[in-house]
């Protein structure tokens, strides 16, 4: 009685789990789980997205909204991205690009590491939504078979798809074929598209459907009762669907840790030494992601010579290979790689054919300063900071103004046609005076011809690792923590340790130092205007003056001008209508601060000033022309100069408060810092004093 109710349970569990394969595939036929390989899933992910055309260097290219989701996401790297994206849909489309590693090459410190691991977040993300899910199959009742010991159930090594079983269930393709459109209602179409992605079972899997097969005398529908359908595991700490595997070692690290190895306790199980399943691939690193994953490969040109050759045939067959088994593998392959060290490894010749399988892409630094200032921002840190005293910790707000300045001007090669700061305000998108943006995409497309890497625009300079240990000197230096405030003009001095101690050419360093020289100069700049502002008890009363300025010299030529010079104009940020008094006195004024002496130059200027505004303002009606910081700096002057007999008298006003007249003003100027500006005491009094020095003029 007890073996007919045994039987009885058997046939309920046959019939449930000969729909378990068949359910996968007509959930594929209707769109509710998807069938791709990596390089689709990771294509479809990223164009899934919103994606934006922006202008980077005079140049058009294309910015990826996935890329900038999340608190602490990717800033930048619009060209390399774009790369990484072309050589994806390459390979998704079935170019040769799928034969291929996607290998990074840069600086250290430029944020390599970090946009991979980002990307393989944002992979397993997407891979979480039901739709996006991935599966593999397992055999179960293994033990039945007789030669598998009291091994009862065994996994897809590979984590390969439940589709490939479907596609190799005979070893006909044809009646494979047939059978998908008898029994899963395939089209012709859907089934050509299924096959673009065919590969054979991997060596393991092949075998024990083949015992399987043998042991049911080929009744298909009792050999599917061996099969069940689970999802791939997305838990990180696994390894599966994304991994990374860092160069070790020298001498620990082997083949092993990539394709696996035989195993001990699998042979104390199995009695067929032909069995491939003896093998445990889920030892090696490649394995786990082979289920339409990320492999990536960190330091890849570190590794031994041998493990490098291991690379190279996996690259290219998409295949793990031990002793004459395969296992087709389905994984996107991304490694970085330090400048110095592939310049090393390309030395050695007989090492071209990696680099031939590889789609190189040399990743510049942030050489954009407004980004910078985000990346400054991580680097900082966005927690509260405290002292070593536990107290909280002030942030001067010019700090990431100076430390972004300074790291990006390090960064921007030297060049005939441009001045750094030229070039510094170009790449971010701002007006040099006469210079275009033209003028730096020539300069780049000259420097980009350069066959050493490093010469190249943005390759070289202080990267973000030294930018965060110059954060880390000033936090602990006791000034900072006595004063409980990190003040900006600090920060120097915290790089130029950093230059000192980190970086060991001689030329780039005595650049770097240079570098800062002119970094203080625009700090020195960035001070007048907040001084200004500070002594006009306004956070943008510069910025209004500079509008004045512009919207005086629009309005001169103005047909509506009466004699009384009252000129009344639409607001383009607000749309209010306006009304300015132009004062020919001002305007000639900052003209001359210019150095503008003859009528033909400041007709010249203006014209200038004038194309700017009807550019900037129909793409941007905020635009405020601040980054003019030859035009802000004169104007500053200018009106220092007019409200108070100059900037030197403001400067000695404040350097000397004997008189109450003086001492009023300071405590006027050091409350407008506290409440409107954002400042501290100690950065507010500290900023005062340099203000009253001649540091830096000039």
């Amino acid at each position: 009685m007890a073996k007919k109710a045994q039987v009885k349970i058997n046939t309920q569990t046959q019939n449930h789990n000969q729909t378990q394969l068949r359910h996968h595939c007509l959930q594929v036929r209707e769109g509710a789980r998807s069938f791709e390989n990596a390089f689709q899933s990771v294509a479809r992910m990223i164009l899934e997205s919103h994606i934006e055309k922006v202008v980077v260097n005079g140049r058009t290219t294309y910015d990826f909204s996935i890329f900038r989701q999340g608190k602490k996401h990717v800033i930048g790297v619009y060209d390399e991205i774009n790369s990484f994206v072309s050589y994806v849909k390459d390979a998704a489309e079935g170019g040769s690009s799928k034969e291929m590693a996607f290998v990074l090459v840069g600086e250290p410190g430029n944020g390599k590491t970090f946009f991979v691991e980002f990307l393989c977040a944002q992979y397993r993300a997407f891979l979480s939504q039901p739709r996006n899910r991935k599966y593999t199959f397992r055999f179960k009742g293994i033990d039945a078979l007789g030669s598998y010991g009291r091994i009862s159930t065994i996994e897809s090594q590979t984590y390969e798809d439940p589709m490939i079983l479907a596609m190799n269930l005979f070893d006909d393709p044809n009646e494979n074929k047939a059978l998908l459109a008898r029994d899963i209602g395939f089209d012709d179409r859907a089934i050509d598209k299924i096959y673009d992605d065919y590969r054979p079972l991997g060596a393991c899997s092949g075998y024990i459907w083949n015992d399987i097969r043998n042991y049911c005398d080929g009744d298909l529908d009792r050999m599917l009762a061996f099969v069940e359908i689970i999802p791939v595991p997305l838990t990180e700490s696994l390894g599966t669907v994304t991994g990374k595997y860092p160069a070790k070692d020298k001498i620990t690290s082997s083949a092993v840790d990539l394709l696996g190895e035989e195993s001990i306790q699998r042979l104390l199980h199995i009695t067929d030494t032909n069995n491939p399943y003896r093998f445990d691939l889920r030892r090696g690193a490649l394995a786990r992601v082979a289920g339409g994953g990320i492999h990536f490969a960190d330091e890849i040109y570190k590794n031994k010579k041998d493990l490098v050759q291991v690379y190279l045939g996996v690259i290219q067959n998409r295949n793990i290979e031990i002793d004459g088994y395969k296992w087709p593998i389905d994984t996107l392959i991304i490694a970085t790689s330090n400048n110095s060290e592939f310049n090393r490894f390309l030395s050695e010749k007989e090492e071209a054919p990696i680099v031939d399988r590889c789609r190189i892409c040399y990743v510049s630094h942030n050489t954009n300063y407004k980004m910078q200032s985000e990346l400054t921002s991580y680097a900082i840190g966005t927690e509260a900071r405290t002292t070593l005293t536990r107290e909280a910790l002030h942030q001067d707000p010019n700090l990431n103004y100076a430390a972004s300045v300074a790291t990006v001007l390090t960064r921007l090669p030297r060049s005939e046609k441009l001045t750094p700061i030229e070039t510094m305000k170009l790449a971010a998108g701002e007006v040099a005076g006469e210079k275009s943006i033209k003028t730096l995409a020539e300069v780049i497309d000259t420097l980009n011809q350069e066959p050493d890497i490093t010469k190249r625009f943005g390759q070289k300079g202080l990267g973000q690792r030294n930018l965060g240990r110059a954060i880390q000197l000033l936090t602990e230096s006791s000034e900072t923590n006595e004063g409980q405030c990190m003040f900006a003009y600090d920060v120097f001095r915290a790089l130029e340790r950093i230059i000192l101690d980190y970086v060991s050419e001689a030329n780039d360093r005595a650049k770097y130092l240079e570098d800062l020289k002119l970094a203080k100069g625009l700090y020195r700049e960035r001070i007048m205007t907040e001084m200004f502002n500070a002594y006009m008890d306004e956070p943008l009363a510069i910025r209004k003056d500079v509008m004045n300025y512009v919207n005086m010299i629009i309005g001169t030529d103005a047909e509506n001008l009466g004699p009384d010079k009252m000129w009344k104009y639409k607001d383009p940020q607000t749309g209010e209508l306006r009304a300015l008094k132009i004062d020919d006195r001002f305007v000639k004024s900052v003209e001359e601060r210019l150095g503008l002496k003859t009528e033909e130059q400041r007709d010249t200027f203006r014209t200038s000033i004038r194309k700017i505004y009807g550019q900037k303002i129909s793409v941007d009606p905020n635009y405020d022309f601040m980054d003019n910081l030859e035009l802000v700096k004169a104007v500053t002057d200018v009106r220092l100069k007019s409200d108070i007999a100059g900037a030197g008298s403001l400067i000695g006003a404040l350097a000397n408060r004997t008189n109450e007249e003086n001492q009023k003003l300071y405590d006027r100027m050091i409350s407008t810092m506290l409440n409107k500006l954002g400042y501290c005491r100690t950065c507010a009094q500290k900023t005062i004093e340099y203000f009253c020095t001649q540091e830096d003029e000039n």
